[in-house]
């Protein structure tokens, strides 16, 4: 099989498409990197990781541009991105839904179908504000983790029956005191009782931490 260099060349690009096609990208990466901060509910934000899914969307339209008009770049496209090895791990599967969408977004605007990109995208958007509204009404995990004396354990077990949906998670004795670590659903104004834990003669810090999780029932 002949290889003709000459039909790298043979596609004819227009400038100004090509600068409508990477503008619009930009649009839609920036909508895609405004609904991942209104809708982030881990740990730490990653605004790297949020500028990424816009440079996803523009080069993946940069791609799907030049495979769309070269038969013969576009395998040797293929070719070049299957040697590529990605290491970096992507640990909340959100993130990795987050990417998929930059890519399809990037995949109908470099194909020229600009209005399914932009419906697509405003109704997934929107789909997702909603399901984060009612992620944010509703409960959310929370670790509690306590020291204490011995002497304070009664005293504390009877405050911890009073929390909704308690479940000791580790408990650990030292010399110096006890550890204990409970799972938690709560609401954002739920978490005024944990002042009330510092009251108790023999308890030295009680943290309340938010985390990625689900608490099976």
């Amino acid at each position: 099989m002949s290889f003709n260099l000459t039909e790298l060349f043979a596609a004819k690009f227009n400038p100004l498409q090509v600068v409508l096609t990477l503008v619009i990208a930009l649009v839609v990466g920036l909508y895609i990197f405004f609904i991942y901060k209104k809708t982030f509910g881990g740990v730490m934000y990653s605004r790297n990781f949020n500028m990424s899914l816009v440079m996803l969307t523009l080069v993946t339209s940069l791609m799907l541009m030049l495979i769309n008009n070269s038969l013969t770049l576009s395998l040797g496209m293929v070719g070049a991105l299957s040697i590529v090895r990605f290491r970096t791990a992507v640990k909340d599967p959100v993130d990795t839904t987050f990417m998929f969408w930059a890519v399809g977004e990037g995949i109908a605007i470099g194909t020229k179908f600009y209005d399914v990109a932009i419906i697509a995208g405003v109704l997934i958007g929107i789909f997702l504000l909603i399901l984060s509204a009612f992620k944010v009404r509703s409960s959310m995990p929370f670790l509690l983790v306590l020291h204490y004396n011995e002497a304070a354990s009664q005293p504390v077990r009877q405050m911890i029956k009073q929390l909704p949906g308690a479940r000791v998670r580790s408990k650990t004795a030292r010399r110096e005191g006890i550890e204990m670590t409970l799972e938690l659903r709560l609401k954002d104004n739920e978490t005024g009782f944990v002042e009330k834990f510092l009251r108790v003669e023999g308890v030295y810090d009680a943290s309340l931490i938010a985390y990625q999780g689900d608490i099976v029932a």
